[in-house]
């Protein structure tokens, strides 16, 4: 028995569009790579805040002479969040909305909960892995990869 025509197409369609997600592993990351590879100590004055959950920090090529290591996309900077007792996130400031033209720094609101597009509009939750919330952004910030080990977190995307 043959297989019939609009089958075999949806199959060939459910295929390649699989085949071609795959070659692209992280479509939504939008913001160039920068490399980026640094240490915050918590009992440093500067980072006193990170140690209730739900804080943010800044961090740039200017804090702590850290240099182009914490710069981010553009020298935008970077924002540190702790979402739990143990885990940080690390996301570039760089609004991926307004990146090419403009490379906008994101600012975190008042409840520090979401990072605001101040040229878009975006909020971007930072509990939710930098996701758009509302606005006209559809990507996420840049994430970068955090480690904790109780009194420093380790920063990097190599």
């Amino acid at each position: 028995m043959k297989p019939k025509p609009n089958i075999l197409f949806s199959f060939l369609i459910l295929t390649s569009s699989l085949f071609f997600s795959s070659c692209n592993k992280d479509k939504n990351d939008v913001i160039p790579d920068v490399y980026v590879d640094f240490f915050i100590n918590l009992s440093d004055p500067l980072f006193f805040d990170l140690n209730a959950v739900g804080s943010f920090a800044y961090v740039s090529y200017q804090t702590n002479n850290l240099g182009s290591v914490a710069a981010g996309y553009d020298n935008n900077g970077i924002i540190i969040y702790r979402a739990t007792l143990d885990q940080f996130y690390a996301y570039d400031r760089t609004c991926p909305h307004d990146f090419v033209s403009e490379g906008v720094s994101v600012k975190v609101n008042a409840d520090g909960n979401f990072a605001v597009c101040p040229r878009c509009g975006t909020s971007y939750a930072l509990p939710a892995s930098g996701t758009p919330y509302s606005g006209v952004g559809r990507y996420p910030l840049k994430n970068y990869r955090t480690s904790f080990n109780g009194s420093v977190v380790h920063v990097w995307n190599h």
